[in-house]
């Protein structure tokens, strides 16, 4: 299972770096979370720690596989941290399509539509502190979200399911890549269901940053941990799914060449983030799944201690 926490790379650094930094610029790391059963457990708790020690950043978490848990401790549990951390908290839910995540949470993958379903309205139903009715029992979630009417919460998805159904519920829709079609189809049914809402679109281009003096050392030395982190993730992909950060490539140099996985110089991004303006962002990518950490905590004390300070 696939599972992505973004935060604020420079908040994740124990002991040197805090919510000032904010004032200097800003990027966005990318953590991938290779689990099944703790996902919900780890998510939400790296959340916290991240609150914890900031006041203004915010923590999205991409995708959270709605159908897998229980709607009432998903509601509790993201009431909880929109509580903690003032209305920081931002979450993503989707289906997934992957059938073994199902089978492993005892879940039915052909029903994995009307669980959405359940899921969603549970949620958005107990984040008003008011009894409801589920599963033929009254229950009641308090207390209420700071956040309100309710915490924000988009929906994902690659099909045209995915929209009518962000649509219906009338909230944000963020497509996994750069679709067109499918954010002037979300608008078309907002407006056939009286429903307001907006997409979240991402760039034509996603690029997934590790920072290194020698770019060069890093590819021939770790460029293997790379191209098995994204041939893994590939391989889940099935036929049809589009996804911004899906890479093609049968090698190491393949992917370098592709462009989804960069490897880039202090002073490179530097000029990238002056020359994109106030609104620049950087999806950095510090720690591959396999790769040394101390390999990951060079990347990112690079970020933190040359980069930010340089586009301030």
């Amino acid at each position: 299972m696939l599972t992505r926490l973004w935060v604020l790379a420079k908040d994740t650094v124990e002991g040197y770096i805090d919510d000032g930094a904010m004032s200097r610029g800003a990027a966005i790391a990318y953590y991938t979370i290779f689990s099944i059963a703790p996902l919900l457990l780890i998510c939400t708790a790296m959340a916290g720690l991240v609150f914890g020690r900031t006041k203004r950043i915010m923590a999205t978490l991409n995708a959270l596989l709605a159908p897998l848990h229980d709607p009432l401790r998903l509601a509790e549990d993201i009431a909880v941290l929109d509580l903690a951390s003032g209305g920081r908290f931002v979450v993503t839910a989707g289906i997934g399509y992957r059938e073994s995540e199902y089978e492993a949470h005892g879940k039915d993958w052909a029903a994995r539509g009307a669980l959405q379903d359940e899921a969603i309205d549970t949620m958005l139903k107990a984040w008003t502190g008011e009894p409801f009715e589920y599963r033929g029992t009254t229950v009641q979630v308090t207390p209420r979200p700071f956040t309100q009417p309710h915490p924000t919460l988009m929906l994902g998805g690659s099909s045209k399911v995915a929209v009518r159904r962000a649509a219906r519920f009338g909230l944000p829709y963020l497509p996994p890549a750069n679709l067109p079609d499918l954010e002037a189809y979300y608008y078309e049914q907002c407006k056939e269901h009286g429903t307001q809402g907006f997409c979240a679109m991402p760039p034509e281009h996603t690029a997934m940053t590790f920072v290194a003096e020698d770019p060069e050392r890093v590819w021939r030395d770790l460029g293997h941990h790379f191209f098995e982190e994204s041939s893994t993730y590939a391989s889940w992909q099935p036929p049809g799914q589009t996804s911004s950060v899906h890479s093609h490539a049968t090698s190491v140099e393949e992917l370098r060449a592709e462009g989804i996985y960069e490897v880039v110089t202090p002073a490179e991004l530097v000029d990238r983030l002056k020359e994109a303006g106030p609104s620049a962002t950087c999806a950095l990518h510090p720690l591959v799944g396999g790769m040394p950490i101390e390999a990951g905590w060079s990347s990112l004390r690079l970020y933190v201690e040359e980069v930010l300070p340089a586009v301030g």
